[in-house]
């Protein structure tokens, strides 16, 4: 199967570490000429240089606390230099603890960080998959989606919204060539996954290897997710190939969810 992203402009959020990092190496091999936004120029730098250096892959420094921020420099960059044929929404995710205990700053915060600057970039970014017929947005949230998990409270919250939301622009868009899907990561070896290893292993008082271990046992696969496995199925919805698959939640777990 080639999924031939030749020609395509991609614009990936969240991509100097884990999931976006990957996901911007992978649409790179395969054709993509990739846009990298994240809020630190030096890491941003240091993707880039990692990336094939045949085509004019670029970056955009925003910070997602500041959806206008982001606006501003999100138009003028495709004023400036060409628009997107995809879109990957990438933002590491909420602290943890009971959503009991949680502060209405923390919603606040998650909510502009997640669905708002989602939202500021595909308003951004449509207008020119319309005019190509083509565009994927393709959102990594959580399988919490489909089964909220325990000490996560702000970040199931949240992340129900943007699967909500995303679910209807895919109700929206699909009549102009526009697909948008949801990818449900599991347990990945990324930083945020040492986070809550540590946390477990703090209220739990088990070391934070059997903390890990305990949660590997979760997962038929008994292991956890590499990056690049996330990457592989998000740019497979970004492709050609993926062209009838639209308002989906796609965990990529292992098999841990236990819902269907």
């Amino acid at each position: 199967m080639n999924l031939n992203l030749n020609k395509k402009y991609a614009l990936v959020c969240g991509s100097t570490a884990g999931i976006g990092k990957a996901t911007a190496i992978a649409l790179a091999e395969e054709g993509a000429t990739v846009t990298l936004i994240a809020r630190n120029e030096n890491k941003l730098k240091a993707v880039l240089a990692e990336l094939p250096q045949h085509r004019n892959h670029d970056y955009i420094v925003a910070d997602f606390s500041n959806p206008m921020e982001l606006k501003d420099k999100i138009e003028r960059y495709i004023k400036s230099n060409h628009g997107f044929h995809v879109l990957i929404n990438n933002t590491g995710g909420p602290a943890g603890g009971p959503v009991f205990n949680a502060k209405l700053e923390e919603f606040e915060n998650a909510f502009t960080q997640h669905l708002k600057c989602n939202h500021v970039l595909v308003q951004a970014v449509v207008p020119y998959m319309k005019e190509q017929s083509y565009g994927r947005i393709i959102n990594v949230i959580s399988t919490s989606v489909k089964q909220p998990l325990d000490g996560l409270g702000v970040s199931n919250t949240i992340r129900g919204a943007v699967a909500n939301w995303s679910k209807t622009l895919a109700n929206e868009l699909g009549q102009f060539g526009i697909t948008v899907n949801n990818v449900l990561p599991g347990a990945t070896g990324t930083e945020r996954l040492t986070e809550i290893i540590k946390n477990k292993s703090a209220k739990t008082g088990k070391t934070e290897d059997e903390a890990a271990n305990a949660m590997k046992q979760a997962v038929p696969a008994k292991r956890f997710a590499k990056p690049e496995e996330l990457a592989y199925a998000i740019t497979f919805l970004a492709s050609e190939c993926a062209s009838y698959i639209n308002g989906i939640n796609l965990p990529v777990d292992g098999g841990r969810t236990k819902s269907l």
